[in-house]
């Protein structure tokens, strides 16, 4: 839109008000939508929507909210009416099933509409409170993204609207085309169903400063040089490992160190790791060296969580879209 994206709104004083008021709300709307479903191309077209839905009202805006929530507003009726046609995007975690066997042979299913990556930092908030911005990073980080998958999307509407943005329950029930009263106990059971599958807070806090660097230096030496019993050594105990879009996922160093050993066709000296950040997080992208020319070619973009006790999860969204969605090329000359 714009000055960001959608051509053709700046064509009068009134349409440059409403740009210039309402761009600076576009990445977090972004996350907003990213939330509600767990694709960043969606997430992005539903801005645009959201941003053309407020202009052609625009002149019908009577200031009785703020513009921000507004927008908002706008945004969830948007996602709500992209849900009833789409399912939801879960990881292979969410699957249902039980952990996998590393020696079975891997399933790939491109039919499941998986959760994506969110490329880049956690999004600025509008609001300079501290509070509201541990919340909006805490709030796009995979693991939070993929738990509210599990929520039908009225429910994940509501929970974002009020746990997320703190919108009172009188703004959330005009959002959401339902009572007050209906807002808190579609509340209470869409937090109920979170705390069943969501990671507990203290599962989540990272090292900080030189501590967070080593642990990422050491992380990136171990694959360089594929050392299994190196890399084993930066996972928690109950490690989870995840390659989307392959359906099966392991849990444990045991199993993980399996799969890396006989399965990950890294070599020793022939894998590049480029680091991206997602979803507020620290992660790589992994290349390969082909030995037939010595190129190094796209392999998985993986995401990392790290707590104070090493690498608890690993997800690895495989395949060339993964690199085309963080603007990354699919091949690399080699070193030099």
């Amino acid at each position: 839109m714009t000055q960001a994206g959608t051509p053709g709104l700046a064509e009068s004083p009134g349409d440059e008000d409403f740009l210039r008021q309402a761009d600076p709300y576009r990445r977090e709307l972004l996350a907003h939508c990213y939330r509600m479903l767990g694709s960043p191309h969606e997430a992005e077209d539903l801005v645009q929507e959201t941003y053309l839905r407020a202009w052609r009202a625009y002149d019908r805006f009577e200031g009785r909210s703020s513009l921000r929530t507004w927008l908002h507003r706008i945004a969830t009726t948007a996602c709500l009416t992209a849900l009833e046609s789409r399912n939801r995007r879960p990881m292979p975690t969410g699957l249902g099933g039980p952990m996998s066997d590393p020696s079975d042979e891997l399933t790939h299913q491109a039919e499941v509409p998986w959760l994506q990556p969110l490329p880049g930092t956690a999004p600025e908030t509008a609001d300079d409170d501290p509070a509201s911005v541990v919340t909006t990073k805490e709030s796009v980080r995979l693991a939070f993204v993929a738990a509210l998958q599990h929520l039908p999307p009225r429910q994940r509407a509501v929970l974002i609207l009020r746990d997320v943005l703190r919108w009172k329950a009188a703004e959330v029930a005009e959002a959401v085309g339902i009572s007050t009263a209906a807002v808190n106990s579609t509340l209470q059971r869409a937090r109920a169903q979170l705390e069943r599958v969501a990671p507990r807070q203290e599962d989540v806090g990272e090292p900080t400063g030189a501590e967070q660097r080593e642990l990422l230096e050491r992380y990136v030496d171990a694959f360089e040089r594929k050392d299994v019993d190196a890399l084993v050594r930066l996972f928690t105990d109950e490690v989870v490992w995840e390659m989307p879009p392959y359906a099966e996922w392991y849990q444990g160093t045991r199993d993980v160190a399996w799969h890396l050993a006989n399965r990950c066709p890294a070599r020793p000296g022939g894998v590049r790791m480029v680091p991206v950040s997602a979803n507020g997080q620290h992660g790589f992208a992994m290349y390969l060296r082909d030995p037939a020319d010595g190129r190094y070619r796209a392999f998985t973009v993986q995401v990392l969580t790290l707590t104070s006790a090493g690498i608890s999860h690993v997800a690895n969204f495989m395949g060339d879209s993964a690199f085309e969605l963080f603007g990354l090329p699919l091949t690399r000359e080699p070193a030099g």
